[in-house]
């Protein structure tokens, strides 16, 4: 009988263990839900900067918004954009090409983060060139699994996209309103929870899940800074930067967003060098595993690229009273109903819409995220 009851009383305290475990782990870990996300201030060790080589020709004074495009050899043909010079001020970057140290026009210091390290290229040596009418930045390939879009066609999106609309309520928004592959949805785990790191854990291979888990380390390096040196003379000053356990960032995937001159200018531009040299300063192959610094971009290129597929919104995003970031607000403007997004960015009105994140007809995930090897060539 006694054996019964200790083995009944250990199987009580386990299981109080796991329950206040639970609790404790899905219970809020921060009431304050605004960020200090609002200024870019991690500081390089680099002794030296790119120079401006991504200079964008004749932007200046031009009445078009700029259409910026990073692309690599990879993405066929660049005819498909020539229709779109009526739109737009074309600046294409050929990432994967050879730098030519004569030129200082459309080029990359690197190719590192994928389309990231052309867009803060272009941020950098274009700042005071920004067009009134705003700036479009997109992927090279026309054809493209996450072009929301029933055919994946970016050609189509950028003739119908109605820039003026998309900018209105807040000066920035993502170019996809189905929310398939975003993590808009409810049943998306918080970046920090203990179910993302379980994830990662069991699926190492998924960059998504690394990226995660990444990102609120990656918050912290880009908006903190150094924070001794920040600290030592602002201490008056208390940054809200850790995302809590059970916070969640909202946002639509794929890096292809339209952006206002405002929300680019509320940043110096000596922030986007500093993003960049985040991005830069984890590409250093010769740092050891051990001795790598954590405050630098994730070396894995897929990785770094998808956490800053994550900051754009953040980054655009127009900082509350107290001159920060509400995390509620930004999740709520980020993930709009696929049904406003669509009759808002392309004119797609009264829509099927059977739930706040798709609509009939509109957009579907392909097989494998991604589209037959001869999609182009049919669809052309």
């Amino acid at each position: 009988m006694r054996r019964k009851v200790q083995k009944s009383v250990i199987q009580l305290v386990l299981f109080a263990v796991i329950l206040f475990f639970i609790l404790y782990s899905n219970h809020p870990q921060f009431k304050n839900r605004s960020f200090s996300w609002n200024i870019v201030r991690y500081k390089t060790a680099a002794a030296t900067l790119p120079e401006a080589r991504g200079i964008c020709p004749n932007l200046s004074g031009s009445k078009k918004p700029a259409l910026v495009i990073s692309r690599v050899a990879a993405d066929g043909d660049p005819a498909w954009t020539d229709a779109l010079t009526k739109r737009y001020h074309l600046c294409v970057y050929n990432v994967d090409t050879t730098l030519d140290k004569n030129s200082n026009y459309l080029q990359v210091p690197a190719n590192r983060g994928h389309e990231a390290i052309t867009y803060l290229t272009f941020l950098i040596d274009n700042y005071a060139e920004i067009p009134k009418s705003g700036a479009v930045f997109v992927h090279g390939s026309r054809w493209a699994w996450h072009n929301d879009a029933p055919d994946y066609d970016n050609a189509a999106l950028l003739a119908s996209l109605d820039i003026e609309r998309a900018l209105e309520p807040t000066g920035y928004h993502n170019l996809r309103c189905d929310w398939s592959t975003s993590t808009c949805l409810p049943s998306t785990p918080a970046q920090g929870s203990l179910e993302m790191r379980l994830q990662s854990a069991v699926a190492p291979w998924s960059e998504r899940a690394a990226s995660d888990v990444a990102l609120p380390k990656a918050l912290v390096a880009i908006f903190g800074g150094s924070m001794d040196e920040y600290q030592a003379v602002h201490r008056d000053v208390e940054l809200h930067l850790h995302l809590g356990r059970t916070d969640t960032i909202r946002s639509q995937c794929c890096a292809q967003f339209v952006v206002s001159r405002e929300r680019v200018w509320q940043h110096s531009r000596d922030e986007y060098i500093a993003l960049r040299q985040w991005l830069l300063d984890g590409a250093d192959d010769e740092i050891n595993p051990r001795s790598r610094n954590e405050r630098v971009a994730p070396r894995n290129d897929k990785v770094a690229g998808r956490i800053l597929s994550y900051v754009w919104h953040i980054l655009f995003a127009k900082p509350n009273a107290d001159g920060e970031i509400d995390l509620d607000k930004l999740n709520k403007d980020a993930c709009p109903s696929a049904e406003v997004c669509y009759c808002r960015l392309y004119g797609r009105c009264n829509l099927q819409c059977p739930n706040l994140g798709t609509c009939r007809g509109q957009y579907r995930v392909p097989e494998y995220f991604k589209l037959p090897d001869n999609w182009a060539e049919i669809h052309s």
